[in-house]
């Protein structure tokens, strides 16, 4: 008994060392994958490590390398990268040809994605929901909106695969961002028909499509028929709704949904500010747009580009030098990139009315921010500073 304890105690530690050995060997290639910035060794490294079979499950390390390649374009690193895995065993999986096809739809590469999918037929390896689902994806994904439907119906009927709820909301994106938003409310009633219940991944697309189109009422009418449906609107939920107030410039109602939000325990993002800031803005209302920027500023969200592009001309429209001088200090200090014609037209303004320190502070700070081109000047005596002023509100 001794010895046979001695034996499983020797063969215990070498099991676990080799797959802890394997293990680290992954984490080593994918540390090195991650940290590459030569995007051409990158994929050299990547196809090196594909041959260890712990690093093909790392899906992470898959994402991470083609949202890189995608970011700059580099499509054929891509497609070396993804069709080097069709050598490994795990092709004959159908997890590993959906991952596949999801990576092609994520840099939009439909073509490459659908012959994927193509090829698990011809090996046998047969498509299921799964795969199905991921074409689907990568079909949006790739901007093939118009071809979404076609794939959905056609598709599944030659192949004979149901259709689940993750198709059904698929299809709905598409519909929605071509603006078909009766096709789409056609796909809702059909998709309860077949006993499939909306999630709140549906009702959001559908709020989106609706709200974001200036369709208030349909959209009220889906906001309703999610709350039959017992399901709990998210922050995205809130946030479209506040969207589509303002479209209809109904800001007071904006409001409540924002202090209703609060008493739901739901944070406020960048997005709820800036749609409550911009609202304010088309209302002519300074007093309230500079209210929810103070608040934004208390959050310690971030303000986006458009938004600050909006408000900048608004403050200096309404006379108010400082307000504007105090964004262009925050969009200078923060290192946020808006159009270089905004920022000068503050300092022409407040050279203007003889605020020289805060003219000259403004210039400082934009040589500070070299990486974003900003170049800044005091207005010479003899120019006329408003002429820049003009020709910005014209433009904005």
């Amino acid at each position: 008994m001794s010895s046979l304890l001695r034996l499983l105690r020797g063969a215990l530690p070498a099991s676990t060392s080799a797959a802890a050995s394997g293990t680290t060997k992954a984490k080593s290639y994918w540390t090195e994958i991650i940290k590459e910035r030569n995007l051409e060794h990158l994929v050299e490294k990547f196809k090196n490590a594909s041959v260890d079979e712990d690093f093909r499950t790392r899906t992470f390390v898959y994402k991470n390398a083609i949202h890189r390649l995608a970011a700059t374009r580099k499509f054929n690193y891509i497609e070396e990268i993804l069709e080097d895995q069709k050598q490994y065993k795990d092709i004959y999986k159908e997890g590993f040809n959906a991952r596949l096809i999801s990576l092609y739809g994520v840099a939009g590469m439909f073509d490459n994605a659908r012959q994927v999918f193509d090829e698990m037929l011809e090996r046998k390896c047969a498509p299921t929901v799964l795969s199905f689902n991921a074409l689907l994806g990568a079909c949006v994904n790739s901007k093939k909106f118009d071809e979404a439907e076609g794939l959905f119906k056609g598709l599944s009927m030659e192949l004979e695969i149901e259709p689940d709820l993750v198709s059904y909301n698929t299809v709905l994106k598409a519909f929605c961002v071509m603006g078909s938003m009766d096709s789409a409310a056609t796909l809702l009633n059909e998709m309860e028909k077949k006993g499939l219940e909306p999630d709140l991944i549906t009702f959001n697309t559908l709020l989106h499509g609706f709200y974001a189109k200036g369709r208030f009422v349909d959209g009220e009418r889906i906001w309703e028929q999610m709350k039959e449906k017992n399901v709990e609107p998210d922050k995205r939920s809130y946030n479209l709704k506040l969207l589509g107030l303002t479209l209809e410039k109904r800001m007071d109602d904006a409001v409540k949904v924002v202090e209703e939000m609060k008493s739901e325990g739901i944070q406020l993002d960048t997005f709820s500010y800036s749609t409550l800031i911009r609202g304010f803005v088309n209302e002519g209302d300074l007093k309230k747009a500079k209210h929810w920027y103070h608040e934004l500023g208390r959050s310690g969200c971030k303000l986006d580009k458009l938004t600050l592009e909006g408000l900048i001309p608004f403050a200096l429209q309404k006379g108010d030098f400082m307000f504007a001088y105090g964004i262009c200090k925050y969009v200078l200090c923060s290192k946020l990139l808006v159009q270089n014609a905004l920022i000068q037209s503050v300092v022409d303004a407040l050279a203007k009315d003889s605020r020289l320190e805060e003219a000259k502070k403004l210039v400082g700070l934009g040589e500070s921010c070299r990486a974003h081109s900003y170049k800044l000047e005091l207005p010479k005596p003899t120019s006329n500073p408003m002429t820049s002023l003009v020709s910005v509100f014209h433009r904005v």
